[in-house]
């Protein structure tokens, strides 16, 4: 019998082979959505082996960025200018062999920074310690792809971090299914829908062994966000592209990097310091922090420190932040600003915060 590796491939050359266009769209995504399936066995069978090295870093200060990049492009000389700390550099390949941690404090926020080893073409298949690498970044709040004037081709990144079910810069699609006894595969939409039919999206659900089932579609889908809602494992993490080394850019680099890369990029120079204090704030920005300002009762908000969080957070986030044992003490609290509906509005655990609401929590005494 064939392996789960030679199923994958076959199905993979099947896909090559298959001329793209919108008859084969739907055939292509049924051979996708196996595909998916199998990979998550492998992955099963892999957790129940025990097999397989795993980077396990834990998450520290009020956000985590993944830096990935080709080997030697400066990941681990960003990471000492942005934090201070001493990872390994090295003008060699694979100087960094671990995945070395450091705190970027910026506008009151601590910023975990991740250096992970350098990615090569196949890394979402294990190739140069790729698999454990893109494991910890899967953990990130950002993921932050680096290259340089030379090494360029983030496009290969992008693909491998895809592979390894990393959906960057896009949100999942607003699908629901409630499973039944019986009654087949029924689909409600919303939206029109003009990629797939309703006939499709219930035969792409069976590949996955699911035949009774209320499907409601609210997004204009496609065949892979489908196979991406199904396959259950995909993250979805916000991207900043950089390129390093523009002291040595030479005529026509500029415009080879736009074509390649094809979206908006970052210039940094480690060695001269260009771009590097503009980083920051671009890292801050595109993280989606928020202030929120705390007052006790009966006293007046702290408006010099505020506690600065990500963006969706909840009281219940604003409380694990402070200490443990708020959540279980919790009673009410009140909110001031944006996401109040009046001033001193009491709300629960899960009220949204936005940005500079003015918070007090009440507890019960412990």
């Amino acid at each position: 019998m064939a392996t789960i590796d030679e199923q994958i491939r076959e199905i993979e050359d099947e896909i090559f082979k298959t001329q793209k266009n919108k008859a084969t769209e739907h055939h292509i995504g049924k051979l996708k959505a196996k595909i998916a399936k199998l990979r998550a066995q492998q992955e099963l069978h892999k957790v129940r082996g025990g097999g397989g090295r795993r980077y396990y870093v834990k998450k520290s200060g009020d956000a985590t960025v993944a830096l990935v990049g080709f080997p030697s492009v400066g990941k681990s000389s960003l990471l000492n200018y942005l934090t201070g700390a001493q990872s390994e550099v090295a003008s060699y390949q694979f100087t960094t062999l671990e995945v070395i941690p450091g705190i970027m404090e910026y506008k009151g926020a601590q910023i975990q920074i991740l250096d992970m080893p350098g990615i090569i073409k196949g890394a979402a298949r294990g190739k140069g310690r790729g698999r454990e690498v893109i494991t910890a970044a899967r953990a990130a709040d950002i993921v932050l792809l680096l290259g340089d004037v030379f090494n360029y081709r983030l496009d290969i990144l992008e693909k491998e971090l895809y592979e390894a079910a990393i959906r960057m810069d896009r949100e999942p699609s607003d699908i629901s299914m409630i499973r039944e006894d019986r009654g087949g595969i029924r689909i409600r939409s919303t939206v029109p829908l003009t990629h797939m039919t309703e006939q499709e999206i219930a035969e792409i659900i069976r590949v996955y062994g699911i035949v009774n089932a209320t499907v409601v579609v609210r997004d204009d889908i496609t065949t892979d966000d489908l196979v991406d809602h199904l396959a259950g494992n995909r993250v979805y993490i916000p991207s900043i592209v950089a390129i390093n080394k523009f002291d040595l850019h030479y005529p026509g680099v500029v415009q080879k990097i736009e074509s390649s890369i094809g979206r908006d990029f970052h210039r940094l120079s480690i060695t001269t310091g260009e771009g590097l204090e503009d980083l920051k704030e671009i890292i801050y920005q595109r993280l989606g922090f928020i202030r929120i300002y705390l007052k006790p009762q009966r006293g007046r908000a702290d408006m010099q420190e505020p506690l600065v969080l990500l963006s969706g957070c909840t009281v219940r986030s604003v409380c694990e932040h402070l200490h443990r044992d708020f959540v279980n003490l919790f009673r009410y609290a009140q909110v001031w600003g944006r996401s109040a509906k009046f001033p001193g509005q009491s709300v629960g655990l899960d009220h949204q915060l936005q940005d500079e609401d003015i918070l007090t929590i009440v507890t019960r005494k412990g």
